[in-house]
């Protein structure tokens, strides 16, 4: 497994392109089993999630070729409708497969998944809609085996607002018999990017970037060519390397209306912004002291969960006590114990952090556990005294587009080590 060494202690500076957004792209991808033909998707980004995706629909009958972050795939040759175990551990994102096949082909055969080990994450939501909707649905084995002759239209209510079951319904409902409602539906986004997408194949749906979706069913789907949105998790990323750094960055191909929540508390701890439509300038080489800043995760457009990682690494060093709370997920704050080894003073207290900020971080050896926590690593490494060496970064390249490359070309000073042993 190969691990990242870093110096710490460079101030950042200069400019950086983001990369397309993983979530929106693996939810656009099995958008395709939807339909019959040559789907075309730019702007993918090169990561490992993604390219599990290619496996499980290269599993499924489709013919996919990815070069220069352009994605080809075509669906004109199904030859399967089970999803097995073996692509759908690695990642949650799998189970979007599940409404498309079953709206399709009438029947899905795909595994329980997996992903990052932290939880619990249960897809019961995805589950009770396509009931609703007329699917007979059942577990064995480890297994989702649904079938349906034809899904019915149907109302549905989230008690509980749901990125991947929005995601999952909306695509099951393109296909479907009558008119589908969804309220309290996920308005993150990359759910907005699937759905234009949708459009684009000849879905008719109402609502998009609402609460509220009304999905009128269509007998078919064509292929459709779309460009991806930019992944805002990887430029919240990016910019709060460069306030931690006292640096001076500017982020390029990049959405600012996607992360405003961000953006205003970054503001709130001192550092100077400057936004422009595809551009997003931070400045952090006059500040002299970081204002502690409490931060509450909520659904879009609230502070991102996928984001509370690398705050807590932030706000580690700053000037005072703040509080970070998870609201959508209760346990996931694996991370801080290996930032309090890189001398942070960081409590957990149920579903919230109390960070004490301290002068300065020290380099030392420390464990990945799961994507955003990785990146909260690299980011306190690049910050602290000395050597830093983060283990198990195969979690970042899951989810972040060769990031040691993006940060060494804005000063930073990080190696990757190939085949590391621990």
């Amino acid at each position: 497994m190969d691990k990242f060494v870093i110096t710490g202690g460079k101030a950042l500076k200069g400019k950086v392109t983001v990369s397309g957004a993983k979530n929106a792209a693996l939810a656009i991808m099995p958008a395709a089993l939807l339909n019959s033909g040559e789907n075309v998707l730019h702007n993918t980004p090169e990561v490992n999630d993604v390219y599990t995706m290619i496996k499980l629909l290269d599993n499924l009958g489709v013919k996919t070729d990815f070069k220069d972050f352009t994605l080809k795939f075509d669906t004109s040759n199904i030859t399967s409708q089970v999803a097995p175990y073996e692509h759908v551990k690695k990642m949650r994102a799998s189970v979007y497969v599940l409404g498309p096949l079953l709206s399709r082909f009438g029947y899905a055969k795909v595994s329980l998944p997996g992903g990052c080990a932290w939880g619990p994450r249960p897809i019961n939501l995805h589950l009770e809609g396509l009931k609703k909707m007329g699917a007979d649905i059942e577990l064995d084995g480890g297994y989702i085996i649904a079938k349906a002759s034809k899904l019915q239209g149907a109302r549905i209510s989230f008690d509980v607002s749901s990125v991947g079951a929005t995601g999952n319904l909306m695509m099951a409902a393109t296909l479907a018999k009558g008119t589908t409602l969804i309220t309290n539906a996920a308005i993150e986004p990359e759910i907005t990017a699937l759905a234009e997408y949708l459009v684009k194949m000849g879905a008719k749906i109402n609502g998009i970037n609402t609460s509220v979706l009304e999905i009128q069913g269509v007998d078919e789907l064509k292929a459709a060519e779309t460009t991806n949105i930019p992944d805002r998790i990887e430029a919240g990323t990016l910019l709060i390397a460069g306030a931690l750094t006292r640096g001076n960055v500017e982020l390029m191909n990049v959405s600012p209306g996607h992360l405003n929540s961000v953006l205003v508390k970054l503001e709130d701890s001192g550092v100077k912004m400057s936004v422009d439509k595809n551009c997003i300038k931070l400045d952090a080489s006059n500040l002299d002291n970081i204002r502690p800043v409490d931060v509450s995760t909520s659904i879009y457009p609230g502070f991102p969960t996928d984001m509370q990682a690398q705050w807590t690494a932030f706000m580690s060093i700053a000037s005072g006590v703040s509080t970070v709370t998870d609201s959508i997920y209760l346990d996931r704050f694996k991370h801080v114990p290996e930032l309090n080894r890189l001398g942070a003073d960081i409590e957990i207290r149920e579903n919230s952090v109390v960070i004490h900020g301290v002068p300065r971080l020290k380099g030392a050896k420390v464990m990945s556990t799961d994507l955003r926590a990785s990146a909260s690593l690299v980011l306190a490494g690049l910050a602290a005294e000395g050597e830093t060496e983060v283990l198990r970064i195969y979690h970042l390249d899951r989810g972040y587009q060769r990031i040691e490359e993006k940060l060494i070309s804005i000063g930073a000073q990080i190696e990757r080590v190939a085949g590391a042993e621990y």
